[in-house]
């Protein structure tokens, strides 16, 4: 059994990434799973030139079997999980009106379906007091018409993370999904900011748990 280990689904050069440096300076061993190895390899290697533990694998997170498969491989090459980082989300620039129920669904299974069968492949690795850590955004709430499946994702997943903090709870674990108000980018919701939000919100002490937070920058 290794160190502590964040698995993040959905990795890329912004957040995901910028999440993974923060919490290998706090001793974890990241992995960075993007859409394939060769994609998600150089986001490894850019922690590896800091000093820190890392890898990278691929997953298709439109594929409940493939997610399974690469998350229980994940947590049999170092026998557990602490922190599983939910990070993907489809843009799709489509109104209501010219959005297929092909799309939104293809969307809705990346973006939010997904979460089931990683949190469900990662239970039997989980540590004690391991975390479901979940980018949320705006959309939830307010979602943009042009761009109308992304909100549809967001409001799904946030119900999803409500869910699976209940049935988490009892086992000492716990889900929080991180709303992010705000333009990623732009003003205080750079990368690096929003990453800091997450990492505050899957490290907080039991006592203090809630299975929402906002980040209004």
């Amino acid at each position: 059994m290794t160190g502590r280990l964040l698995l993040v689904l959905g990795a890329g050069p912004g957040v995901g990434l910028s999440v993974g440096r923060l919490f290998a300076r706090d001793g974890y061993t990241v992995v960075l799973a993007c859409r394939s190895a060769e994609e998600a390899e150089p986001l490894a290697r850019e922690l590896r030139a800091e000093g820190f533990a890392a890898e990278g694998v691929g997953v298709d997170l439109a594929d409940p079997a493939d997610i399974t498969r690469t998350v229980t491989q994940v947590g049999e090459r170092h026998g557990r999980i602490d922190v599983l980082h939910f990070n993907p989300s489809i843009f799709r620039e489509a109104d209501p009106l010219t959005l297929t129920v092909a799309e939104l669904i293809e969307d809705f299974t990346i973006g939010a379906a997904a979460l089931l069968p990683a949190v469900q492949a990662a239970r039997p690795f989980f540590a004690d007091a391991a975390r479901v850590l979940v980018t949320g955004s705006a959309a939830a709430d307010r979602p943009w018409n042009q761009a109308a499946s992304l909100g549809v994702q967001k409001a799904a997943v946030r119900n999803l993370v409500t869910s699976l903090d209940t049935t988490l709870a009892p086992e000492g674990h716990r889900a929080v999904a991180v709303q992010i108000n705000g333009v990623l980018g732009e003003g205080a919701f750079t990368r690096d900011r929003v990453a800091q939000a997450l990492h505050a919100a899957a490290i907080r002490a039991p006592d203090d748990w809630t299975p929402h937070v906002a980040y209004e920058g």
